[in-house]
Parts: structure tokens; sequence; C-alpha cells
């Protein structure tokens, strides 16, 4: 124990004389930053093609805005595409303008968005340890650093941050705006001790308010009501849970902030309506919006324990410590945050800002994993929180002796590990069948990926019982974080990679193909799937026919039609053209990549098929048949 104290110590001084160095502790701070934003969301960003289905759907009505200058409204296929607002296809188009149209393009505006919120929250939770140090008398800069580096780290090294921070679609710009919109609340709320009276009779709101407003603004931009409905629900209930609202809204100048949410948001929506008028407002704000809440859309529905589990396997491994996290608080007894100064609640604030997202969803009809992801920073402040208890200081000379309730999330953190461990290795199972890729299972076990993620899991469920163990409380954080960085560069990115040659390379293949025959007039139908990624790679339109029956009559009757191209290009799974059983004389094969074949059917030689069929001479069969018939009647 002598020693650990004694590591500590010297671990302190050097805090000590870095805090002393502001420059220094920026310079740091930064590099940290950097380090974790890289290994979440640079590393290997747009190595990997587009993932169908739902991202090449953004990522074309970005290309079709950059490409006609169109910034108003968003196409897809050359059909107008209403599930979203413009801020995404913007920053998108933009991306395109300085990288290229390309996969990093694609992705950036999610990356930045991640590492935006992330380094706001590691400002915020550094900034509210400060003030309790003012509060206390004390001075714990490693405490503080520490814990504001555990929370960047572990807002950023997530499950679900780490996909959707990776993947180009609105769901992390939109949690981007959301939870620097509550953080911009919280800084504006805590400051306004510092400030004291000049905010009261100041005509504008201080700056951190003024900032919560524009992005709630860049919110709706980005998905609609949404962007302010969940910011107005964890605000209004913190204020309301602390009876501080009209005092509160006095500072914020609410009349003026919504002025600039509409002034920044509304007049896209304006212009947009303008000129689609009620097919907008329908498909936008009632299917995409009222529908979702109100009813199962799409068939996403689920059970109301849903976003438990998301959280559970969402936010892991760190997720087993938020009950302890959240008993930590003491949220329930009113009294004791009553008293306390403002910069001191940020614990209380971001339990009402988890609670208030997750309650929000699990009230909503449809259900999606990615809904509750404004709610996984506010779990990261909280998971920090916990462990700024259990560094000592040379003041205290020890750390916090852990609850019954830490030592319970402790070893279920051990459990959680033992159960991946064995779980990978039944992952082949686990994972099913993927028609799209339907050597991958092979390819996996074959890779040894398998094998190599359990023993990480493994030696990461050792690890946090020999620190439970050994009361190495701050060891144990740091064993969960390594171990999820260790299994993300070791095993998941190599498996994403085996992925996309096995899915999504064939895909881009093809389209490329398609880009050297396709001729002009000469339609491009896809057959039995849907996979926009065709679109996006191959800058051409995609007739997509579900049914293979459907295929066939389509064919024939543009067939009987006046010719306008000598035929049409058809892509399908290899057992969707068996079943359309075309004559091999009538189609040319283009090509044949993975699960997929490429063909061009020749208008000219099926009619000429049809011809030879009506002149063919009847059989003696036939004959007697038509006879006979002629008797019957």
């Amino acid at each position: 124990m002598k020693m650990k104290l004694s590591n500590f110590h010297t671990v302190d001084r050097w805090f000590n004389k870095i805090a002393q160095r502001p420059s220094l502790a920026v310079t740091l701070s930064v590099l940290w930053l950097m380090l974790i934003g890289w290994i979440g969301y640079g590393w290997n960003l747009g190595s990997v093609g587009l993932v169908d289905e739902t991202e090449p759907l953004f990522a074309e009505a970005s290309r079709q805005m950059f490409i006609t200058g169109d910034w108003i409204t968003p196409f897809f296929n050359g059909v107008t595409r209403f599930d979203k607002p413009a801020l995404i296809y913007w920053c998108q188009a933009i991306a395109y303008s300085i990288m290229g149209v390309n996969e990093w393009a694609v992705r950036l505006p999610s990356a930045i968005a991640a590492i935006a919120v992330i380094s706001l929250a590691f400002y915020t939770v550094q900034w509210h340890l400060g003030q309790q140090d003012i509060a206390e008398q004390v001075e714990r800069p490693t405490r503080r650093y520490i814990t504001a580096a555990i929370a960047a780290a572990v807002m950023a090294l997530n499950p679900e941050m780490i996909v959707w921070g990776r993947t180009g679609v609105s769901d992390m710009l939109l949690t981007g705006c959301i939870a620097s919109s509550l953080l911009c609340f919280f800084l504006g709320y805590a400051s306004k001790e510092e400030n004291g009276t000049k905010v009261s009779h100041s005509l504008l709101p201080n700056k951190w308010y003024l900032a919560c407003y524009v992005l709630i603004a860049g919110a709706i931009l980005t998905k609609g009501p949404v962007g302010i409905v969940l910011p107005g629900i964890v605000i209004l209930a913190f204020l309301l849970y602390l009876g501080k609202l009209g005092e509160v809204l006095r500072e914020m100048r609410p009349l003026l902030g919504l002025l600039i949410i509409l002034a920044l948001s509304v007049p896209w929506y304006a212009l947009v309506i303008w000129r689609n008028g009620w097919n907008y407002i329908n498909s936008f704000f009632g299917y995409h919006n009222l529908d979702r809440f109100t009813e199962v859309v799409n068939g996403h529905s689920a059970p109301w324990y849903f976003y438990f589990l998301v959280v559970l396997l969402g936010f892991a491994p760190y997720s087993v410590y938020l009950p302890v996290a959240f008993a930590r608080l003491k949220f329930w007894q009113r009294s004791q945050w009553l008293v306390q100064e403002r910069s001191l609640q940020l614990g209380l604030f971001a339990c009402v800002w988890f609670l208030g997202v997750f309650g929000f969803f699990t009230i909503a009809v449809t259900k999606l994993p990615s809904y509750v992801l404004p709610l996984m920073p506010a779990a990261a402040i909280l998971v920090a929180l916990l462990w700024s208890d259990y560094f000592p200081s040379l003041s205290t000379s020890s750390s916090r002796s852990p609850q019954k309730f830490f030592w319970f999330s402790g070893w279920t953190n051990v459990f959680l590990f033992s159960a991946l461990s064995v779980a990978i290795l039944q992952i082949s199972q686990l994972l099913g069948s993927d028609q799209a890729a339907p050597n991958f299972r092979q390819t996996l076990q074959n890779s040894g990926l398998i094998e190599l993620g359990s023993s990480i899991w493994f030696l990461s469920a050792i690890s946090v019982a020999f620190l439970l163990i050994t009361r190495r409380w701050p060891g144990i954080i740091a064993a969960n974080l390594l171990g999820f960085v260790a299994f993300l560069i070791v095993v998941l990115m190599p498996a994403m990679f085996l992925m996309d040659q096995e899915r999504q390379l064939p895909l881009r293949e093809i389209s490329n193909v398609i880009t050297q025959v396709k001729q002009p007039n000469e339609e491009l139908v896809m057959v039995g799937f849907k996979k926009p990624s065709v679109v996006f790679y191959s800058h051409k339109q995609v007739n997509f026919i579900k049914l293979t029956i459907d295929a066939i009559v389509y064919i024939q009757n543009q067939t009987n039609m006046p010719v306008k191209a000598p035929g049409l290009i058809v892509l399908a799974e290899h057992k969707n053209l068996v079943k359309m059983d075309l004559p091999p004389d009538n189609y040319e094969n283009l090509a044949s990549k993975g699960a997929y074949q490429l063909i061009r059917i020749s208008f000219k030689k099926m009619k000429q098929q049809k011809q030879d069929i009506s002149l063919k001479p009847e059989t003696q069969d036939e004959q007697l048949l038509k006879k006979s018939e002629d008797l019957s009647l």
C-alpha cells in the first residue's frame, strides 16, 4: 500500500507541475483527445467501402447536391429523399468539395461531430472538478485531469459511439449537436455564479447559452423536431427538479433564444416546403416523425426492455458501472442538491440527461439502437465521475473505500468479459447467414480472429479480477479501456476488412463494370435485392425490382414496347437469375463478382425468339389436340 501511495504521490506532483503551466496542460489535453479521436474515428475511416443499405443513401443524396448545386431538395436515384433534413447532406457535400467524392468525405462529418462532443465533455468535466476543488479549498489536479481524460476515453471508445461515429449517416451529427447543446447549457447555467449580476442585467444571455441555441438549431436541421424536443425535455426536467425554472429562464432569454433557433433552422424548411408542398410535410413530419413515435415503422418494433439491452451492449464494457454511478449520486435526495452550488451539479444533470433520453425513446413505438445514441455522453460522464472518487490525493492520503454495490459491479465486469470470451467463440453461429456474403463465416474462422478476440476478453477478465482482489481501483477502468482498444485494433478492424471484401467489394467491382459497359438510354435493373451502394459507385440510376416474377413481366413488357435501347442491364444474385429462367441466347454475361451476376438482355434476340416460336410448325400431337378441342365445341 505504501508503494502504491508513493507512486501516486509522484504522479500527483507531476500533475501539479503541469497545472502550474497552463500551456503545457492544454497541449497534453489536446494530444490525448487527438489520440483517442484517431483510434476511435480517424484510423481507417475511409478504408472500408460504404455499407448497404442506409449509408449509401446519404452519400448519394449528398453527391447529387454537390453536382447539381440544388442545396434545397435532397434526391436519391432520381427521386426526392425526405427522410432527413439538409444539414448532414450539406456537411457531406462540403467534404466532397474538399476531399473529393469518397468514403472519407462521407464519414468525416460524423467523425468530427463525435470528436467535438468528446472534447467539449473533457473541458466540462475538468472545469466542474476544478470548481469543486475551489469550493472545498483543495488542489487536486491529478484527479481533475485523469477524470476528464477517462470521461473522454469512455465516451470515445464504446461500441455505440464508434459504430455511428464511423458511419456516414445523420445519427452522430444529431448526437453531436444535442449533447454539445446540453453541455453548453450546463456551462452557461453553472457559469452564472462566476459572472454574478452582469448576466442578469445584460440584454443577451451568456456565450454558453447562445452556443446552446445555435446547436439546437443544428440538431433541428439534422433530424427535425427531436432536435429541440430532447434538449427541451432534459433542461426542463433538470430545472423543475431544482425549482429554478423561472430564475434560469430569465437568464437564458428564451424569447431571444427561440428567435435564434428559428432564424437558423426555419429558412431551409420554408424553402423545401415551398418547393415540394404537402409531399414533404406528409413524408417528413408525418411519416418520419409522428408515425415513428406513435406506431411501428418499417418493422422496427421491440419490447419495452429493448434499450436496457442496447445500453448494456452498446456502452459495454463500462455499462456494468452505471447502476453504482446512479446510486453514488443519491439523486432522490432532493434537499442535498438544492443547497449545492450550480457548478457542482454536473452529476445530477448527466443523470437527468440519461433518464430523459432513455425514457423518451422507450415510450416511442418505433425502436432502433441508434435512437439512444444521444445518452452515451451522459453515461460516460456518470462513469467518469464515479471513478473520480477512487483516486487518492495528497490531502486524503488514500482513496475512498468502495461501496458493496461497486464490488458487485466489478465482479459483474469480470463476468461480462468472461461471457464475451465464450460468446465470441460461437460468433459463427450467432451471426447467422448473409446471402450477400455467403463465405464470410468460414473466412472469419480461418482468419484466427475469433480465438484472438476470445483471448483478449479472457485476459481482460483476469486483469479486472486481479485488480479487484488487490484493491487497485483506478486500474480497473484502465483495464476496461485497454481491453476494448486491443479488441478494436487487433480483432474488430481486421474483421471489418474481411466483411468488406466479402460483402461490399463485389458490388463496387460490379459498379465499376457498369460505368464502363452501360450504353446511353440503357436501363439498369436490380432484381431481388436493394443495394443503394451501386447507385453511388456507378453514378447511375437503378430500377429496383424486388420479386423475380415481377422482373420477368417487366422485361417482357419492355421487349414489346418501341425500342429505345438495344437492351437492358440486369444485376441479380446467381440464384435469382436461375429462377428467372432466361434463355442463354437472350443475354450476355458482363461480370460475375461474389454472389452477384451482371448481364445484358438483348431485346432484339427476345423478339426474334418470339417470332421463331410463332412460326414453328405444329407437331402431330398439337394438331390432334386442336381437333379434339374443336369436336368438344
